[in-house]
C-alpha cells in the first residue's frame, strides 16, 4: 500500500499546504496541531494545547500558539514563520520550505540561500511537553537562530484579545523563562539545552486570522502576546533543542529526553500503520479515569462515540486493558441506565445499547464468564431501566419496542440542532435503536443462560420473539424491501443508513433475504468511496456539501453528508451474507482511504466527507469512530483471509 506522500514542489503553495494538518498528542488530553507549514488556520491550532482541570474539566486551553524562527546572517534576518492577517500573509517563511516529513515526527526542512535548517517537533507521551530540535544542516558563515513565542492562555473554543489584565512578564528559570498570563492557569515553561540570550520585549500582535474559522462562520481574529525572544549562535552540524512544558524540567536532561523519546516513535509508512498510530491517540488518561476522545481538535469525550469506536481503536491492536479501563470509567458514571454523552449530558438513547455490542467484541478477548462477572449487573440494570422508562423520554411499549421522544434534544446519533430544534428529529421507534435493543436482550439472555441466572431468564426469555415480530411489522417496507428509518404515527420511508445496524449485529431480526435487499438499497443510494451517505441523493431534503456557517452545516450534517463509521457495519453485513467471497470488495473499500492519510488530517481519517464528489473531507481532522471503523474492516479482512 502507498504511504504518506507530499509533493515537495507544492509545499510553498498555500492552496496545497494549508489543506494538510498535523496532530500530535501526549495521550493525556494535550496536543499539538497546525498545518504542515506551521501556519495556524483554526482557533484550535497551537503547539501546546492542554487540559487544565483547575479551570475546566471539559475543555482544553491554548498556551503556546506558535513559535517564530528567524535565521540571522551578516545582520540580515530571514523569518521562517508564516501567519495570516487580513488580506495578507506575513511573514512568508513558507517560501523557504523544501521538504516536509511526517514520520517518525513532523519534520520541516528550510533553505535560505546557503543555509539549510531542519526542524523536528516531538510531543512527549504522558507529559505536557513539546520539544523542538533545530539542526543546522548547511551554513557558509556565522549563523544565529532567534525563537519568538506567541501565547494566548485561553479556552480552545474562544479567541484572545489584547487586554490590560494579562501578565506580560517573563520569569527566569533554569536556562529559560516561564509565563502565566492569567491566574489559575498552568505556567508555560520554555527552556533551552544550549547557551542563549533571552530578550524581554513584551508586545501584542493584532488580528491573526484563522481562515478555517471564517469558512465555518465563526469569529476568526485573534490578538497574541509575544513576551520576548530567544537568540543563540548555531554552527553547522549543531542541534539546539527547545522544551515547552507546563512543568519546569532540568535543562541538562533535555537532549537525553529528546533522543530517548524520538527513538520510541513508530514509522507511519502506510494506511495501516497510520491508523494504528492515530487510534492510540484517542485513548487518554485523566488521573484515575481513562477516556476516549471523540475527535481532534475540538471534541472531548462522547458516550455514544466511545462505545462505537472503542473496539476498533483498542481491541484491533490487542489493547484489552485500555478497552476495559475506558468501559469502567463510563460505567462509573452511569445514571438511571444512561451514560453521559457530550460532557455531562445524559441524552443519548443509544449509548447504553452500544455497550452490549462493545462487550460482544470484548468477549472474544476475555471470555464470556469474565464479561458476565464484570459487567452482568450493569447490563441487566440498563435493560431494567429501559423497561421501566427513563425520564419520560425513553419507554418500552407493549409491543416490546423502544420508543424515544424529546422535543428539546435529538436522542440518536443524528443529533444536529438548529434554532433549538432537531434537524432530523426521528421521534418514535428508531430502526437502529430497536436493532440494538434486541441484540442487547439476546446477548444478556445468552450469558444468563450460560451462567444460570434463572430470574433474569424467566423475566426476559419471551421478549425477543415479541420484539422481532413487532419490528418486522412496523419497519419492513415490503414494496421496496428495506427498513423504515423510524416509525411514529406512520413509517418514515427516507432512505437512510441507520437500517444497516439491523443487518450487522450478532442477533438480528431480519433474515438473509432481507439483508440482501437492504444492502442493495444502501449500495445504490448511500454508498460512496468514503462511507455511507446519511440520506439518498434522490430525496428533496438531500444536502451534498457540508460547508458554511454552523446552522447551514448542521442542516447538512445528517442530510446527505458521508460518514466513515457506518462502513464498518456495511462491510460486516456483507461478510455475514457473502463470507469469503466479499474479501476483494472489502479490501477495495479499505484501500479507498490510502490517499486520505496525505491530506486534511495527515496520517489519520476525517470525521465526515461531502456526499457529493469529490467527497471533500470535513469536520474534525481525526475522528475516533472513523479510524476505529477502518481498523475493524482491516480485522474482518484478515479473519476471512486466514
Amino acid at each position: 500500500m502507498s504511504g504518506i506522500i507530499f509533493d515537495k514542489s507544492e509545499l510553498s503553495n498555500l492552496e496545497y499546504s494549508l489543506k494538510r494538518e498535523i496532530l500530535s498528542t501526549n495521550r493525556a488530553g494535550g496536543y499539538m496541531s497546525t498545518t504542515i507549514v506551521c501556519c495556524n488556520t483554526r482557533k484550535y491550532h497551537g503547539l501546546l494545547v492542554v487540559p487544565a482541570p483547575e479551570l475546566d474539566n471539559e475543555n482544553n486551553f491554548v498556551l503556546l500558539n506558535s513559535l517564530d524562527e528567524t535565521i540571522i546572517q551578516h545582520e540580515h534576518s530571514f523569518n521562517l514563520a508564516i501567519h495570516r492577517f487580513p488580506n495578507t500573509y506575513e511573514p512568508k517563511g513558507h517560501k523557504y520550505i523544501i521538504d516536509f516529513k511526517y514520520t517518525p515526527v513532523p519534520t520541516i526542512t528550510y533553505r535560505v540561500g546557503g543555509v539549510v535548517i531542519k526542524k523536528e517537533m516531538l510531543w512527549i507521551h504522558s507529559r505536557t511537553q513539546l520539544m523542538i530540535r533545530y539542526t543546522l544542516v548547511e551554513a557558509r558563515s556565522e549563523t544565529k537562530l532567534a525563537l519568538r513565542p506567541f501565547i494566548s492562555f485561553r479556552n480552545s473554543h474562544q479567541l484572545s484579545k489584547t487586554n490590560m489584565i494579562a501578565d506580560t512578564h517573563s520569569y527566569s528559570i533554569d536556562e529559560g523563562v516561564k509565563y502565566r498570563m492569567y491566574d489559575k492557569f498552568p505556567s508555560l515553561h520554555i527552556q533551552m539545552d544550549s547557551a542563549h540570550e533571552y530578550v524581554v520585549a513584551p508586545d501584542w500582535h493584532y488580528n491573526f486570522e484563522y481562515t478555517e474559522e471564517a469558512k465555518r462562520g465563526y469569529p476568526c481574529y485573534e490578538d497574541l502576546l509575544t513576551p520576548g525572544y530567544f537568540e543563540m549562535d548555531i554552527k553547522k552540524g549543531q542541534s539546539i533543542i527547545i522544551s515547552c512544558s507546563t512543568e519546569q524540567v532540568k535543562s541538562k536532561k533535555i537532549k537525553e529526553l529528546f533522543e530517548s523519546e524520538i527513538a520510541k516513535r513508530s514509522n507511519k509508512v502506510d494506511l495501516i500503520s497510520c491508523l494504528k498510530h492515530a487510534a492510540r491517540q484517542f485513548v487518554v488518561q485523566h488521573g484515575k479515569k481513562t477516556e476516549l476522545v471523540a475527535g481532534y481538535p475540538w471534541f472531548g469525550r462522547w458516550g455514544r462515540d466511545t462505545f462505537i469506536a472503542l473496539p476498533g481503536v483498542t481491541l484491533t491492536q490487542g489493547n484489552v486493558d485500555q478497552c476495559t479501563a475506558v468501559i469502567d470509567t463510563m460505567v462509573s458514571e452511569i445514571q438511571s441506565g444512561l451514560f453521559p454523552n457530550m460532557g455531562s449530558a445524559y441524552n443519548s438513547v443509544d449509548a447504553p445499547l452500544w455497550l452490549f455490542w462493545t462487550l460482544q467484541q470484548l468477549e472474544e478477548h476475555l471470555g464470556a464468564e469474565t464479561i458476565w462477572k464484570r459487567y452482568g449487573r450493569v447490563m441487566k440494570g440498563i435493560l431494567e431501566s429501559y423497561a421501566a422508562g427513563i425520564d419520560d423520554v425513553i419507554s418500552v411499549r407493549e409491543n416490546g419496542l423502544v420508543w424515544a421522544s424529546s422535543k428539546t434534544h435529538a436522542m440518536t446519533w443524528m443529533d444536529a440542532m438548529v434554532d433549538g430544534k432537531p434537524v432530523t428529529g426521528r421521534e418514535g421507534y428508531q430502526v437502529e435503536i430497536n436493532a440494538l435493543w434486541y441484540n442487547a436482550i439476546c446477548y444478556c439472555l445468552e450469558l444468563a443462560t450460560k451462567f444460570r441466572n434463572r430470574k433474569f431468564i424467566k423475566e426476559w426469555e419471551s421478549k425477543p420473539e415479541v420484539i422481532k415480530t413487532a419490528f418486522n411489522k412496523l419497519f419492513w417496507i415490503e414494496s421496496d424491501r428495506y427498513l423504515a428509518d423510524y416509525v411514529a404515527e406512520k413509517q418514515n420511508t427516507d432512505i437512510r443508513p441507520n437500517q444497516v445496524i439491523a443487518t450487522s449485529l450478532k442477533y438480528r431480526m431480519v433474515d438473509d433475504s432481507q439483508i440482501n435487499s437492504i444492502l442493495g438499497v444502501i449500495t445504490k443510494h448511500l454508498l460512496t468511496p468514503k462511507g455511507l451517505r446519511t440520506l439518498s441523493p434522490v430525496d428533496p431534503k438531500y444536502k451534498g456539501r457540508c460547508e458554511g456557517d454552523q446552522p447551514t452545516r448542521d442542516r447538512a450534517y445528517h442530510q446527505g453528508t458521508t460518514w466513515v463509521w457506518l462502513l464498518e457495519h456495511y462491510v460486516a453485513a456483507n461478510f455475514i451474507l457473502r463470507g469469503d467471497e466479499y474479501i476483494d470488495t472489502a479490501t477495495e473499500i479499505f484501500r479507498n482511504f490510502n490517499e486520505d492519510i496525505s491530506t486534511y488530517g495527515v496520517g489519520t481519517i476525517a470525521e465526515i466527507y461531502d456526499g457529493d464528489p469529490p467527497y471533500t473531507p470535513r469536520g474534525t481532522i481525526s475522528q475516533a469512530w472513523s479510524v476505529g471503523a477502518l481498523l475493524r474492516i482491516m480485522e474482518m479482512i484478515e479473519k476471512h483471509t486466514k
